[in-house]
């Protein structure tokens, strides 16, 4: 009797969403799978905002696909300034109808926004995606980055409710053809997200830590889950530097 043995298929090239950030590709087969989500965890500090700023600027002017940034936690006026330190222009971005970014954190703490895109109620799933869906139709946007759904948890309380709504927001992205990233604040580096539910939401988890070794503290990055794909299970060093994230994928960091 011959025993069947289960092959796994890699997705073709043409699947796969580079995200353009020095060294992190090597570690996943070439990139993201297209048209899914993955959650972004780390601590504060990790860098986990300018990972995924990072790979909506790549996909814009590297790979020309459109951007848009869903910013619950941080004005985009800041995000535009604190992204000058890199070289990226966000503003000559949206300008050119490359980039949007949707204001959802003005409303939230109770100041009026200018922006051209407002998420004008405090939190409402449902009228965050028609904004989502009405940006999409507007600028085509390929790349999106839900930075964070921290805030979108701390606002719901109850983990049966926070897994629902993001779980509409996930397949919502999914499904109008964009791969995106949601970041997720964790205080402490043994658990994947904060609340327990955001990583059985999304098709993969990517960790990002910061932690203290003896005199200093050491970045480091892991594909926590892919699913469909073929990662590296080795925890790998980064760095923040002048252009933004890099990432050695050959050194291996042990977290104790």
């Amino acid at each position: 009797m011959v025993e069947k043995k289960q092959v796994r298929i890699e997705p073709k090239e043409s699947q796969r969403v580079p995200t353009g950030i020095p060294g992190f590709d090597e570690l996943c087969g070439g990139g993201l799978l297209r048209n899914r989500s993955y959650l972004l965890s780390g601590t504060a500090g990790a860098g986990k905002t300018i990972f995924g700023l990072q790979y909506l600027y790549n996909g814009i002017t590297k790979y020309g696909e459109n951007g848009l940034y869903i910013a619950t936690e941080e004005r985009p006026e800041q995000v535009r300034e604190n992204v000058k330190q890199f070289g990226w222009d966000f503003e000559a971005l949206e300008d050119e109808g490359k980039l949007a970014i949707l204001d959802a954190c003005s409303t939230k703490i109770g100041i009026p926004s200018h922006e051209k895109y407002v998420d004008v109620r405090p939190f409402d799933m449902r009228s965050m995606l028609d904004q989502i869906i009405a940006i999409q139709e507007d600028i085509d946007a390929k790349r999106a980055l839900v930075d964070g759904t921290t805030s979108i948890g701390f606002y719901l309380q109850d983990p049966a409710k926070i897994r629902v709504e993001l779980l509409k927001l996930s397949t919502t992205l999914e499904i109008l053809g964009l791969t995106s990233l949601m970041t997720c604040e964790i205080i402490d580096e043994s658990s994947t997200s904060r609340f327990g539910v955001e990583t059985f939401v999304t098709e993969g988890t990517i960790m990002m830590y910061y932690k203290r070794s003896e005199a200093i503290r050491v970045r480091s990055i892991e594909i926590f889950k892919m699913r469909g794909s073929n990662h590296s299970q080795s925890i790998h060093p980064y760095e923040i530097t002048k252009n933004g994230i890099e990432v050695h994928p050959r050194e291996e960091v042990y977290i104790a």
